[in-house]
């Protein structure tokens, strides 16, 4: 659970409804014409622009927002060589028990290629597909957050481009002018708020999310390879503690 991305979306809610009840009540901002036109003109554009199987993957990313679990790094370069020198004491074959007790399957079909004795140049173009699939899928899932947060507003001007039209084919009586401009501001609202609280924020989170696994899968990456061609433990964990922030380098040295 992602405890700063629930904090961020309560208390960006709470701040805008807070600065709305200041000053008068929520159903003032209420208009649901002016939300068919947001909502419903960002779900048409997303499917003109993206496929349609991209488009509802993207729900599946929204999930990560909230839920996302990956192993830190440091434990992953631990892991790694434990098996590093289990494989050079006792061969690679000794490593097939680490198959079964990892719940990675990138690592675990790494690991039972390694075991079968596959080229090290094929497990590596294998490994680097596998990547290469992952981190399109992810900007498939960021990217239509993104242009969402483009369409946002841009839908949010037209819907208060048809409200000024209707206002002003209108003008018989002045005294509906002051309610009937505040109904056609009320869309730019909606897709200002639900462009910079929701739709980049949460796409800017993912992009984070995934630069976060495909660093975890280049770490796999290089360990395996390593395993593969029988390198030393010790430089293979020095080559990967360079992905490693500076504190949590220390923190590895330390243990």
């Amino acid at each position: 659970m992602d405890l700063a991305s629930i904090i961020g979306v309560i208390l960006g809610i709470g701040a805008v409804a807070g600065s709305i009840l200041l000053g008068s009540s929520l159903l003032l901002f209420w208009n649901l014409p002016s939300v068919f036109c947001v909502i419903g003109g960002c779900i048409a554009a997303s499917l003109i622009a993206f496929p349609l199987a991209d488009f509802l993957g993207m729900f599946k990313a929204f999930g990560k927002v909230f839920i996302f679990k990956i192993e830190p790094a440091e434990d992953l370069i631990k892991n790694l060589v434990e098996i590093s020198n289990k494989a050079r004491k006792g061969g690679l074959l000794s490593i097939e028990g680490d198959i079964k007790s990892t719940s990675d399957p990138y690592l675990a079909s790494a690991l039972q290629m390694t075991v079968d004795g596959v080229k090290t140049s094929d497990i590596a173009a294998i490994m680097q597909k596998k990547m290469d699939v992952t981190a399109k899928e992810h900007k498939s899932g960021y990217s239509i957050l993104t242009s969402m947060g483009a369409y946002a507003p841009a839908f949010g001007m037209v819907g208060t481009l048809i409200g000024l039209v209707q206002m002003l084919a209108n003008l018989d009586d002045p005294s509906t002018i002051g309610p009937k401009m505040a109904v056609a501001m009320i869309t730019t609202f909606y897709g200002a708020v639900l462009a910079n609280l929701f739709f980049i924020p949460m796409a800017d989170k993912l992009k984070l999310r995934s630069e976060e696994e495909i660093m975890n899968m280049t770490l796999l990456y290089e360990g395996i390879v390593s395993i593969r061609e029988g390198e030393h433990p010790r430089l293979m964990e020095d080559k990967l503690n360079v992905y490693l922030s500076s504190a949590k380098k220390s923190e590895a040295k330390s243990e």
